[in-house]
């Protein structure tokens, strides 16, 4: 009797074991399948968690984690780099061609035989035409010379209560620790900071949220697998590793959230579409990041995501 009952103990023991281990396997390929997923959808930022791995898978998935982190990383700074070639030629060419244009209708236009005649209106309207095509070229132009960053230590709660003054129409909910301290420069930051500001108030947005995060954020493929292997973190209390900056203003499409770092890129009427861009550019020259978080902190819209040092 006692050998059949050690034999049963022993034999459901491996039973638990196998079923253990075949679990466990089942989690790592749903794991390969979610960061395959990522790839395959240019979402680096995935991050699964290492919690109920072993010490050398954990350390597997840690590598993974930084890994993708930096492949994002490398691909914004690759975008941005190609925006800013293509940005410099056209800007050039185009500068070229209507630098002509404008100095000779301005010659036509002050000659005597032109002032009292037909041609004037048509001569004031190339010169005109080719001056705002002037203007309208040079705004792209901070893409491609934007100034050295001097880098300090920010303190962000003051830093956010001084941008939130310029703007009384907007509810601020700044929740930010007063020891939150950002080493960036601070005249380039507060540009970053107008620009999202006024992109908010253009999509009528009323309130303003702006909360620390700890680094990595979510990312949109493991929020799409829903499976409960990664869940969304919470918000941190001040580490420093990245800044929520969220408004209630309108939502913006999947296919409009896509391109809205695009140099050029607007969905407005009167829009140049370098404000996002030349925003990413300014935080990517100080070692940050922007971007925009698929999931909105609750109760916003819109959340962009200052991913710091």
């Amino acid at each position: 009797m006692i050998p059949i009952i050690i034999i049963t103990v022993v034999l459901a023991g491996v039973a638990l074991i196998l079923f253990y281990w075949y679990r466990h396997q089942c989690l790592l390929r749903e794991r390969a399948q979610i960061m395959r997923d990522a790839i395959r959808h240019r979402d680096f930022s995935f991050r699964l968690p290492t919690r109920g791995l072993f010490f050398g898978e954990k350390a597997l998935q840690e590598a993974l984690n930084d890994m993708g982190q930096e492949i994002q990383k490398l691909v914004a700074h690759s975008e941005v780099e190609s925006w800013q070639k293509l940005t410099r030629v056209l800007t050039h060419e185009i500068m070229n061609a209507t630098a002509p244009i404008q100095s000779i209708s301005q010659a036509y236009l002050k000659r005597s035989d032109i002032k009292d005649s037909p041609y004037k209106e048509g001569i004031r309207a190339i010169n005109d035409t080719s001056a705002g095509l002037a203007a309208f070229v040079e705004s792209y132009r901070k893409l491609t010379q934007l100034q050295e960053p001097v880098i300090a230590d920010v303190n962000m709660l003051s830093f956010c209560k001084q941008i939130a003054t310029l703007y009384p129409q907007l509810q601020w909910n700044i929740d930010i620790p007063a020891d939150f301290v950002l080493q960036a420069d601070e005249n380039l930051l507060r540009q970053v900071f107008i620009n999202l500001t006024k992109n908010a108030i253009e999509a009528e947005a009323k309130a303003i949220s702006l909360a620390p995060s700890p680094l990595p954020l979510w990312g949109s493929a493991l929020k799409r697998r829903g499976n409960g292997i990664a869940t969304l973190p919470q918000r941190g209390s001040g580490e420093g590793a990245g800044l929520l900056f969220s408004n209630d203003g309108h939502v913006i499409p999947l296919d409009v959230a896509q391109e809205i770092f695009i140099p050029f890129f607007t969905t407005k009427q009167t829009g140049t579409g370098i404000g996002l861009s030349l925003s990413r550019q300014i935080l990517m020259k100080q070692g940050m990041n922007l971007s925009l978080a698929e999931s909105p902190l609750r109760g916003y819209n819109v959340t962009f995501v200052i991913e710091c040092k």
